[in-house]
């Protein structure tokens, strides 16, 4: 079976076949740092997050580049509305690049916290004026622009494709009348849905950030920004471009029609600039829509005000609980949010921690396996495989079915009639993908056990004679010597002591 990808963009299932054999180039629209990422923007980094590792898991080369929008972004992608950059830095009372890199830092705390494999590229808006001014000054000798007002506009009447990506209609835009909202404020704009590539001070006199260009000191446009940097890292054509579908009905509608405006004849015969477009849905609220006003936005682990909203973890839920609760849905699908849900994808999770470590104990103990924190990677193979997870990599190559592939984990902890080691192994591999970190929290929870056998005997003077006498038993059951087992176990209980055989391992206590 071959990796299928539903493609926005003709809105079909499609065999994945990328530009270069053996090589994926994609682009994943990445965080406007004004303000912390609340639980419904990462899941879209989650997302990403299953897409880059599954490409590598089917022995993909690639090349992940994100950006970070540092220079603003209007409260509204129709070019209306403040500027969120600037608005936070006033409220804080800081420069605007003070904010993005506060904001910024809490962003990649997160991601690590989610274990979120950072991008081959992560690009900052700030750094790549230059190659947005250079991607301006081709549009605009492609015949597509006009200056009014001081600003310079995309005219979408000269691009015929203008809005294919979200099946909107060109001649009702035109006229204001398409299936998109657009507010006309802009009484600059031929059209009402043209969008602004250079704003020069005539939009906002006092903007914190602004650069000489040829249409005046000023600075770009939000959309343009994804345009130039995923053209300088990837080039002009590249295979994936993601985001959340709120993108798809303006901001990557404008990113296509720029980036292919910029095209010479050449490039135009080469294909479109992107090939394959993924959006992963939104995360619904049970209370509503998350928002700093209403009291209800939800942070992964920075702790807020009780009249703005909360942290998971200070409800008690570890990260890699809300990576399980998203890994859960299929990223195309509206996934609803609520602390129960939440609860119970923590259950689930510790349920399978605790499966693995009796898988790892079972290794060691009747295995002979050996294996510790340290050296299980370079023991497990990448080549292992069995039915399920075969089963798991149908479930990716299925446009990233998730919910499948968790599922195809919880059978391989359970499996029966496989060995132990050849369960972990299996579980090794899936979780290159899902990124529970289960393995280490399966050794995590057996030294915690082993910690409260210890601490249980702390006081006990015969706790090391015991100790070494219940190992030697355990020794002589994997060796399948039961006479000197029986024999141990009889010499414990002549001391008042009773073996008791746990999941864990044995356990002792006094009679």
């Amino acid at each position: 079976m071959a990796l299928k990808i539903y493609n926005t963009m003709g809105r079909t299932m499609q065999e994945f076949k990328p530009i270069t054999d053996g090589y994926c180039g994609f682009y994943g629209c990445g965080p406007t740092v004004y303000n912390f990422a609340h639980i419904g923007n990462l899941r879209a980094y989650v997302f990403l997050d299953t897409l880059d590792k599954t490409l590598s898991f089917l022995g993909y080369k690639i090349k992940h580049v994100m950006n970070i929008t540092d220079v603003g972004h209007l409260t509204d992608d129709g070019d209306n509305g403040e500027d969120k950059m600037k608005k936070t830095a006033a409220e804080r009372h800081q420069s605007v690049l003070e904010v993005a890199k506060f904001y910024t830092d809490a962003f990649m705390k997160d991601i690590d916290a989610l274990n979120i494999r950072h991008p081959d590229v992560i690009c900052k808006a700030t750094e790549h004026i230059d190659d947005m001014i250079e991607l301006i000054k081709q549009i605009e000798a492609n015949g597509h622009t006009y200056m009014a007002g001081g600003n310079l506009y995309y005219d979408i009447s000269t691009y015929p494709d203008y809005g294919k990506l979200a099946n909107l209609n060109l001649d009702e835009l035109k006229a204001g009348a398409g299936k998109r909202k657009v507010v006309v404020v802009d009484e600059n704009k031929r059209n009402p849905g043209d969008f602004v590539l250079w704003f020069t001070k005539s939009k906002f006199e006092d903007q914190a950030m602004t650069w000489d260009s040829p249409w005046g000191r000023g600075y770009p446009g939000w959309h343009i920004e994804c345009s130039a940097m995923s053209m300088k890292y990837l080039g002009k054509h590249f295979d994936i471009h993601t985001g959340g579908v709120d993108h798809v009905p303006v901001h990557h509608t404008n990113e296509i029609a720029q980036s292919e405006g910029s095209f010479d004849d050449a490039e135009r015969a080469k294909g479109p600039w992107v090939n394959y477009w993924m959006h992963n849905e939104f995360l619904i609220l049970e209370g509503g829509k998350m928002s700093k006003s209403s009291g209800n936005f939800i942070t992964l682990q920075t702790e807020l005000p009780p009249e703005r909203g909360f942290s998971l973890k200070s409800k008690g839920f570890e990260p890699l609980d809300y990576r399980y609760f998203l890994l859960g849905g299929h990223y195309r699908k509206p996934l609803t949010f609520s602390l129960n849900g939440l609860e119970s994808a923590k259950a689930s999770r510790s349920a399978l921690n605790e499966r693995i470590a009796k898988l790892i104990k079972k290794a060691n103990e009747e295995e002979n396996a050996g294996l510790d924190e340290n050296n299980y990677k370079k023991i497990f193979s990448d080549d292992y495989s069995d039915e399920n997870v075969v089963q798991f990599i149908n479930a990716l190559e299925n446009d990233l079915l998730t919910p499948v592939a968790l599922a195809a984990m919880q059978k391989e902890s359970n499996a029966k009639g496989i060995k132990a080691t050849e369960a972990l192994n299996g579980i090794y591999r899936m979780d290159k993908v899902l990124s529970l970190s289960v393995i280490e929290n399966g050794f995590k929870k057996l030294n915690e056990s082993n910690k409260m056998a210890v601490d249980l005997h702390a006081d006990d003077p015969m706790a090391k004679e015991i100790d070494a006498l219940v190992n030697e038993r355990t020794l002589a059951k994997r060796n399948k010597d039961f006479a000197k087992a029986d024999e141990i176990r009889k010499k414990l209980g002549d001391m008042g002591i009773e073996i008791i055989d746990t999941p864990q391992g044995p356990a002792w206590k006094r009679k």
